[in-house]
């Protein structure tokens, strides 16, 4: 049968089947790319310090190092480096939450002069870079004694994100009109209109922003090596620097990567918490 012959449809099939086939291979390359790090960082975790530098290295370790979870611990105060980081980021996830969505129900559910001047002077802070208000930030802090101390870390989430509110207030926005007039018909003051009811409607916009904020203050290595010089209040952050920089020969890579391996699982879990609460909070909201 000569090609001529072949059914168009045939034809048409033969060709999508070949494109997806090319497709999927670029895929696999793409994401055997893009895993391939994590795989690394895996296998280094659990090698000797010697196997570590041995070239070329080998994925599958030789002999798999368990000790190296207790040698980081031992070694190096890691576990009150993670107790740090998950006591700022905590309070830095509850004080974006609270003051950005506060102040995004006033922006999106009253009218008032000079409303929108206002708020696009606030959105008008989010092309401020960080070193613009690192200055200013330090010498008020140190003026107020807080040097060496959480507060300067965690007190400034109470004042709200310009983007977290800019986040907030789009989703309230789109929420019914009719549920705050019969809030307010039945006698829910303002507060508890935001509390009881734009609040607990607001899962899924609520949790990118605990996401966006924990992820923030999780990997933030400037904002607190800037204020924390006490070696008790090092966070994960600084003392995972520390591991290498301070390092008098050989950087304990192995170390390093079983530190990394911990430090990814508090967002890990929140990201699987908040995903399953975009999917609750999407079929709870609604007018009843």
């Amino acid at each position: 049968m000569s090609r001529s012959s072949i059914h168009p449809d045939k034809k048409r099939t033969l060709t999508n089947t070949c494109s997806q086939l090319i497709v999927l291979l670029i895929l696999i390359v793409l994401a055997v790319i893009m895993v391939f790090p994590s795989i690394n960082m895996f296998s280094t975790a659990f090698k000797s310090q010697a196997e570590v530098l041995k070239f070329p290295p080998k994925i599958i370790p030789e002999h798999i190092e368990f000790s190296n979870v207790k040698k980081l611990f031992n070694n190096y105060q890691y576990g009150n480096w993670y107790k740090n980081s998950l006591f700022i980021s905590f309070i830095t996830v509850i004080g974006t939450v609270l003051s950005s969505s506060f102040v995004a129900f006033g922006f999106a559910r009253y009218e008032a002069k000079g409303k929108h001047v206002l708020f696009a002077f606030l959105l008008s802070t989010m092309m401020l870079p960080y070193p613009v208000l690192m200055i200013p930030q330090f010498i008020l802090f140190k003026q107020m004694n807080w040097m060496d101390s959480f507060l300067p870390i965690t007190i400034p989430a109470f004042f709200g994100s310009a983007y977290m509110i800019f986040l907030i207030r789009q989703f309230f926005t789109s929420l019914s009109n009719e549920l705050f007039d019969a809030a307010r018909i039945d006698g829910c003051s303002e507060f508890r209109q935001w509390w009881n009811i734009a609040f607990p409607l607001s899962g899924p916009a609520l949790s990118t922003v605990a996401i966006f904020s924990f992820i923030g203050s999780w990997n933030d290595l400037l904002g607190q090596v800037l204020y924390l010089s006490s070696t008790e209040k090092f966070t994960l952050t600084i003392g995972m620097t520390s591991m290498y920089s301070s390092a008098t020969r050989l950087v304990p890579w192995n170390l390093v990567m079983v530190a990394a391996i911990f430090a990814v699982i508090p967002i890990l879990l929140l990201f699987t918490f908040a995903q399953r609460y975009f999917v609750q909070s999407i079929a709870m909201t609604g007018v009843k």
